[in-house]
């Protein structure tokens, strides 16, 4: 199940009695939490930790019914831990008789659960891909008999782009394109967090409207806005600017091999965009998302950009000098800033 899906569920009171939710996702997650505690009266929620309760006393108290209120909504977080001794989580071993009994007492109440009570279990630990899957995968077979299970998967890029922006409009604010991309690729596309930064921009802001400077003052993480800015800035060939940024970034500590990667990237595209022709940044966005990367219209208009810049010659240069500036970061020997002004200098002089 999405979180779509169950978001209809509950607005047609469909909601069913007890539900696992997987993932690490934490706004899907809060926007679900909040959409269920709005079925229930306040005094009618129990809050339950697994790392501090046995899975069997938290059955208990779902089985008891309340004198107080007829419906409850019982939210139970850290769901791994009820898993045998964690050892599930570490090897493919299904652990001593514990974790089987505590897997048939939840299979047996999902059998015959409690009217109008509501069990969410939350196991926001692991996520599904990468090294986390195989322990996500121990942790649905211990619910496996809980069949509404919602899937909380990260945003991909494009989508978080997308949520962003409808951030933005409830919250009334006015914002640069370039400032909102620098905003979400700060933030690694993670809504929950972006979410959090738009209510801050908007309550700074008031009706002026936002730039990449105020991201850059404001938000957390706000040096790796100045590494995307000197991307932009070199794919403009706009060497002043691409210095000055550089200082910044030097001044703050700045991990610089960073830059050269996200840098690295844009320059790529760029030449897969010259090579096949593309004459627009719709067309490039159409052509990227075609070939399964996504990219929103921001994006496109950047790598544009370094395209009206760099003929293709120079889009090559330019991945020879990359990667000979890598080659210098990797050096013990000479400074970062000087194998990057160096670059700089090569690259838009």
């Amino acid at each position: 199940m999405t979180p779509a899906q169950l978001q209809g569920r509950i607005r047609k009171n469909a909601i069913p009695p007890a539900m696992l939710l997987l993932g690490p996702e934490a706004y899907e997650r809060r926007r679900l939490k909040d959409a269920l505690l709005a079925t229930v009266p306040e005094s009618a929620v129990t809050y339950h930790d697994l790392a501090e309760l046995a899975l069997a006393e938290v059955l208990d108290d779902a089985r008891a019914l309340s004198l107080f209120a007829a419906e409850r909504l019982i939210w139970v977080v850290n769901g791994e831990a009820a898993l045998p001794r964690g050892r599930a989580l570490e090897d493919d071993s299904d652990g001593e008789s514990g974790g089987t009994a505590g897997a048939a007492a939840l299979a047996a109440y999902v059998k015959d659960p409690t009217p109008g009570t509501v069990l969410v279990f939350e196991a926001a630990r692991f996520d599904f891909d990468g090294e986390d899957k195989r322990k996500q995968d121990r942790v649905r077979k211990f619910y496996s008999a809980i069949q509404e299970v919602v899937e909380l998967r990260r945003f991909p890029a494009h989508e978080a782009r997308q949520e962003a922006e409808s951030l933005v409009r409830a919250a009334g604010l006015r914002i640069d394109a370039a400032a909102l991309e620098l905003l979400v690729e700060a933030l690694g596309a993670d809504v929950s967090r972006i979410a959090v930064e738009i209510e801050k921009l908007a309550l700074f802001a008031g009706n002026r409207p936002v730039g990449v400077d105020d991201i850059a003052v404001l938000v957390p993480d706000a040096r790796a806005t100045n590494v995307f800015a000197l991307v932009n800035a070199l794919g403009r060939r706009d060497r002043a600017r691409s210095l000055e940024i550089l200082d910044t970034l030097t001044r703050d500590g700045e991990y610089l091999p960073l830059a050269l990667a996200f840098l690295s990237t844009q320059f790529r595209m760029a030449l897969v965009a010259r090579e096949a022709g593309l004459k627009s940044a719709s067309q490039i966005q159409g052509h990227f998302t075609k070939m399964g990367v996504p990219m929103w219209g921001q994006r496109a208009e950047q790598v544009y950009q370094t395209v009206a810049k760099f003929g293709r010659p120079q889009l090559q240069r330019a991945m020879k000098l990359i990667y000979e500036a890598d080659k210098g970061l990797r050096d013990a020997r000479p400074d970062d800033r000087i194998v990057m002004e160096r670059f700089i200098l090569q690259l838009v002089g």
